[in-house]
This record gives structure tokens, sequence and C-alpha cells, in this order.
């Protein structure tokens, strides 16, 4: 099954964002993390769509808060990109949404990727995970995650 975003990338976000060094078993863990919430994020977004009336999900729709777009803007600063082609071959292999996406929102879902992985490294760090979060941390991470987006 293809990532939507790979060890290497991940591993240089959470060098980048948080100081954090992760091995790949929780990269893994992380990354699962991501891509829950990124499909959360989408399955908001059929809703709004469909309330609105519309039959194509576009970057209106998708439920982004003042903090998750100040991540995005973060991210950016980070210099890393998410590779679209990895995004897409992810929502190839997920349950197929009730709407198509738009080409404006395909276009940035990559950065919806990178401020993800962004939120993750920034909860770890507040947790109080040192150099190399433990596996503790990132469950904590994940049920605040779920609390929150």
């Amino acid at each position: 099954m293809s990532r939507v975003v790979g060890f290497k990338k991940i591993e240089a976000v959470f060098k980048k964002a948080a100081s954090l060094e992760l091995d790949k078993s929780k990269a893994d863990r992380i990354i699962d993390i991501v891509e829950k919430k990124f499909h959360d994020l989408l399955l908001v977004a059929v809703e709004k769509t469909g309330f609105n009336g519309r039959d194509i999900i576009m970057p209106a729709d998708m439920p982004l808060t003042k903090g998750f777009e100040e991540s995005i803007r973060e991210f950016k600063k980070l210099e890393e990109e998410v590779d679209l082609k990895d995004v897409l071959l992810y929502l190839e292999q997920i349950p197929p949404l009730k709407y198509p996406i738009s080409k404006e929102l395909e276009e940035v879902l990559p950065e919806y990727i990178g401020a993800l992985m962004l939120i993750v490294a920034r909860v770890l760090k507040q947790l109080g995970a040192h150099k190399k979060p433990s596996v503790e941390d990132i469950e904590k991470a994940e049920r605040i995650l779920d609390l929150t987006l």
C-alpha cells in the first residue's frame, strides 16, 4: 500500500519543525495518524459539499481552523514539499469519496499533508518529547488530534 508520504520526508519535517528524530517504526505510526486525520478532513469536506448543494469538493469545503492554516504557512517555510503523486496514489487506495475532488483542491492537498506532519511534530514537542518521541508520546498526540481535528 502506497503511503501519503515517505520516511525521508517525515524525518526531515520532524527534524526541522521540532528537532525530533524518528526511527522507521515510529515514523510509520505517525504516517498512519497523518493519513487518518487527512481522511477525517476529507470526510467532513464531503458533508459540507453536500450541504452546500455542490457535487465537487472545493478548497472552501475543507474544515480548516486558523491554527491549521497557520501550520500550512509554517510548513511552507520549512522548504519541504510533499509529492502530489503520492497523495493521489493514497486517495486511490481509500474508499471512494461521495464527491470528486476539484483540481483547485487537489493542488493544495500536499500542503495539508505537510501541515498535518508539522502539527503532529509540534504536539509531540509540547508533550515533552525530547530528541526521540516515545510510543506513549505518539499515542497521546493521536488522542489529542482525535479530540481537536
